[in-house]
């Protein structure tokens, strides 16, 4: 120790420099960042001015104590501390007053690592998870505040104690809520803070009371996700809409506060009404438009056009576009409202008996066919349909390819009109004159005919002849020989001459021998006698039962 050193402790008190020891000392100087203390030292004692609650209270000449921690530093100053000299002073205070369970104020110094310094007459630790009933992310927001605390856990020995502001908080949440549930009913508007958010809502906070505001009851319009509308910390007013005390759960509405666009909607969109909405959703039978928050409309893929063979919405619509559309129907109840975009537009089909009289001659183009008929274009969106039963007057046609094929043009006649239904029926044979009608002036018993073979059965083989018409050469009659199997002697396409020997305008067939081509009149009676009693046996009752029969 200097010579300067050891005249100084001589002219002091030397148990007062101690160091760890409390000590008195004068303000000489205060400045804005710091204290300056005359402890009767060789050198003045600087103390940072935040360790003071307020600076301001300071005067010069006023008498402090202060702790030493050391005689000297590196300088040669001493080290000295107004705060541990108040925590040291105050720490027996604090023991002997304040027990764990307690509730004493304090003021936050400083943030360190996990949580918060906490003066309460000496430092005590708040973690962070005991800040708030969520744990804050900035805590440099609580430095300089004061609150009250809870004191968790007293360590003697070590000296540290453990305070919680958040176990106060919950305390009084507890009672806020308790006190909530006795008054709040249902209709009761409320503020409260959107405290979390989640896929199917919010919870709002109600100062103590959590409450849920379903996405269901936020709006009376469309939303994907609440985050469209709320945002964590928002303030907000909520209307309160029921409430379960045994839960202590309460659910809460937003677009209650607003009124409900459906109370009067025949009054504000009467069937008939042209109004104008945007497209918010395509699926696969119809497209949603919105014609208010809150109201949306649907327009069936039916309804989006007279003449247009449409399969998807999204052929002609798009998500956002602006469209105008005419109410066809409300159901208040269900809130659905049915809308039709091609109501705009004139109906082809109200001209339709005009342009298209039954018996008028049409042409068209063969656009489609189906398994019992061929769609003819007439005109666009308009097509006719020829039955299978109507496309020939003498084949049984099973299937409309075997006569038509798509892209063909055709000759028809207008058999009947249907506008409600959008149908209109057409014949392609009415075209024709039915030649069995008048057989008598194509075949006569006894003429001798040519034609090719188109189809050959197990009893038989057909014959083209003149007029569309098919003959029927029974096995019987191909040859004087018996005949075992048709196939040995004749082929499909084998042109043949043959006499008619039957004709029965009735049951429509005409039955052929090939073997009499060069019979007697005689003769060909008698075959004409054999194959009537042949056809009998075999109930072969008409041609168009051979031809089912040609066909399997």
């Amino acid at each position: 120790m200097s010579q300067l050193m050891e005249e100084l402790l001589q002219g002091s008190s030397i148990e007062n420099l101690n160091e760890g020891s409390l000590i008195k000392g004068t303000i000489i100087e205060i400045r804005p960042l710091e204290v300056v203390i005359d402890i009767g030292g060789k050198s003045e004692g600087i103390i940072p001015a935040h360790e003071f609650v307020d600076i301001s209270e300071l005067q010069v000449g006023s008498e402090i104590e202060v702790f030493l921690e050391k005689l000297e530093d590196r300088e040669g100053n001493p080290v000295i501390s107004f705060d541990k000299a108040e925590q040291k002073k105050n720490w027996e205070k604090i023991v002997e007053n304040c027990e764990e369970g307690s509730i004493i104020p304090g003021r936050v110094r400083s943030k360190v690592k996990g949580g918060l310094i906490v003066s309460i007459g000496v430092d005590s630790f708040l973690p962070a998870s005991q800040i708030d009933v969520q744990p804050p992310r900035n805590l440099d927001q609580y430095v300089g505040q004061t609150y009250d605390f809870k004191v968790v856990k007293i360590n003697l020995d070590r000296k540290n104690i453990v305070v919680s502001r958040r176990e106060l908080i919950e305390e009084q949440r507890i009672e806020k809520r308790r006190a909530l549930l006795e008054e709040v009913k249902p209709g009761d508007k409320r503020r409260g803070q959107v405290k979390n958010i989640t896929d199917y809502g919010a919870f709002v906070d109600l100062d103590g009371l959590d409450g849920l505001l379903h996405i269901t009851d936020m709006s009376w319009g469309r939303i994907q996700h609440p985050s469209e509308m709320l945002k964590q910390g928002e303030e907000i007013e909520v209307v309160v809409i029921e409430i379960d005390r045994e839960r202590e759960r309460v659910s809460l509405g937003l677009k209650q506060l607003k009124d409900n666009p459906w109370e009067r909607i025949e009054e504000k969109y009467p069937i008939g009404a042209t109004v104008s909405g945007k497209v918010v959703n395509l699926v696969p039978y119809g497209a949603f438009i919105e014609i208010e928050t809150g109201v949306e409309g649907l327009v069936h893929v039916t309804e989006l056009s007279w003449t247009k063979r449409i399969t998807k919405p999204g052929e002609v619509l798009r998500i956002g576009e602006e469209v105008q559309a005419v109410v066809l129907g409300i159901q208040k109840d269900e809130q659905k409202i049915s809308l039709g975009t091609r109501q705009l537009d004139s109906n082809p089909w109200d001209m339709a008996r005009h342009n298209y009289p039954i018996g008028a001659r049409i042409r068209g183009k063969v656009r489609n066919l189906t398994t019992y008929g061929a769609f003819v274009e007439l005109e666009e969106g308009i097509d006719g349909m020829v039955h299978v039963s109507d496309m020939s007057w003498t084949r049984k046609i099973n299937h409309p390819s075997e006569a038509l094929k798509k892209g063909d043009d055709v000759d028809a006649l207008v058999l009947d009109v249907d506008p409600d239904s959008q149908r209109i029926s057409l014949g392609m044979k009415q075209t024709t004159t039915d030649p069995w009608e008048e057989i008598e002036t194509h075949f006569k018993i006894g003429d001798m005919v040519d034609g090719k073979i188109s189809k050959i059965t197990s009893y038989g083989a057909f014959v083209e002849l003149d007029n569309d018409i098919d003959g029927l050469v029974h096995i019987s009659q191909i040859s004087e020989e018996r005949v075992e199997k048709i196939k040995d002697i004749l082929n499909e396409g084998d042109s043949v001459t043959a006499r008619v020997i039957k004709i029965d305008k009735d049951e429509r067939r005409i039955g052929l021998s090939i073997k009499a081509a060069n019979y007697s009149e005689d003769e060909l009676a008698k075959e004409r006698q054999a194959f009537d009693n042949v056809t009998a046996d075999e109930d072969m009752t008409n041609l168009g039962d051979l031809l089912d029969e040609a066909t399997k």
